[in-house]
């Protein structure tokens, strides 16, 4: 495989997991119905645990550990080889299994197309859609301050 071919691929995987990881569950589960889901295992069940985050001052400062974040990871082989990995933050486990099943699909020269026609371009443009909403409903609030110059001395 070439390095631009691969560097696709993974440019790709990169944006299904950016949409799955800010997706509901149910929504991700809903829009799988509609794909003949492989057969697969289960190479890690679907645990919660913790991980450090790190944050820095200013920007250029030392980073310092800010506390702790509860995630959720799981790790999922299809009959096929391909294996996906799915982590999201909170303790929803079902969610990471899910990811990490559409991360193993997406790698999947059978399945990718159709799971990204079925499955990550409408949770896509959900996002899209929501984040236009929000952007509108704060924009009704804005309010323009200017200040004017009176002509006294």
């Amino acid at each position: 495989m070439s390095s631009t071919v691969r560097d696709s691929k993974q440019a790709q995987r990169k944006a299904a997991m950016t949409v799955l990881a800010h997706s509901d569950a149910a929504d991700i589960g809903r829009r799988l119905e509609a794909i003949a889901v492989p057969a697969h295992e289960n190479l890690r069940q679907p645990e919660n645990g913790l991980v450090m985050v790190r944050g820095r001052i200013g920007g250029d400062g030392a980073p310092f550990n800010l506390g702790e974040a509860t995630v959720s990871r799981a790790a999922v082989r299809l009959a096929s080889g391909e294996v996906g990995f799915g982590y999201t933050l909170g303790r929803d486990a079902g969610k990471a299994q899910l990811i990490a099943l559409c991360d193993a699909l997406v790698q999947s020269a059978d399945f990718s197309a159709e799971v990204e026609a079925k499955v990550i371009a409408p949770l896509r443009a959900d996002l899209i859609a929501e984040r236009n909403r929000r952007a509108a409903e704060t924009a009704a609030t804005r309010v323009d301050f200017y200040t004017m110059v009176r002509g006294e001395g």
